[in-house]
């Protein structure tokens, strides 16, 4: 991958800052690059991967599953990456058309509606805490299986949500705090796409 000088000697900061940190490779590029478009060296210490994340994601990214987000913000900003790697289809929940509902969330009812169609699907909740509360139960009902689940939404009302996805067997990458934002999201989710081209495209 080609740098630009300032982008090169920003990685190079990161770097010298959080040499200590104790992870795989694979998960310190992700960290760096969540650091890298955020500024936020918070994030070398919340980022948990659970129940073999990268692993099972990667798969699912190779094997051109369809990615499903909470947002519009990260769907434009993942599509780029994968025109030139995957091609992976991307669905957003906050543009799926669905009847209007006062129970939930658009974001919420967006995920209910792709789900009944693309259950084994990536699952990337960046920006709406609420549509966990659907994936959980919809997981709890069997009507879905995510693949990969990567959250990393603000988290104000739903801990007891997010509680259930650390516990839950299903692979996932999420913020250790009430902190996160739909960058934070984008920039795991492009970051898996590169390690996964650098890992698949020449075999």
């Amino acid at each position: 991958m080609d740098l630009h000088i300032a982008d090169a000697s920003s990685l190079a900061q990161i770097d010298h800052q959080i040499e200590e940190i104790q992870m795989s490779p694979a998960e310190y590029e992700i960290v760096r690059q969540v650091i890298y478009h955020t500024a936020d060296f918070e994030y070398s210490s919340i980022i948990k991967f659970n129940n073999d994340a990268l692993t099972k994601g990667t798969a699912a990214i190779a094997a051109r599953s369809t990615i499903i987000v909470d947002v519009a913000a990260i769907q434009v900003t993942i599509l780029p990456q994968l025109q030139k790697t995957f091609c992976n289809p991307v669905y957003c929940c906050t543009t799926t058309a669905v009847r209007p509902q006062k129970r939930k969330t658009q974001a919420a009812w967006g995920l209910e509606t792709l789900a009944k169609t693309h259950p084994e699907a990536i699952y990337v909740i960046g920006q709406d805490q609420t549509a966990l509360g659907t994936l959980a139960e919809l997981t709890e009902r069997k009507a879905m299986q995510p693949a990969l689940v990567i959250f990393t939404a603000p988290v104000f009302i739903e801990q007891d949500m997010k509680q259930w996805l650390i516990d839950s067997s299903l692979p996932s990458i999420y913020i250790h705090s009430s902190k996160g934002n739909a960058i934070v999201a984008s920039a795991i989710v492009n970051s898996l796409i590169n390690l996964t081209w650098q890992a698949y495209e020449h075999q």
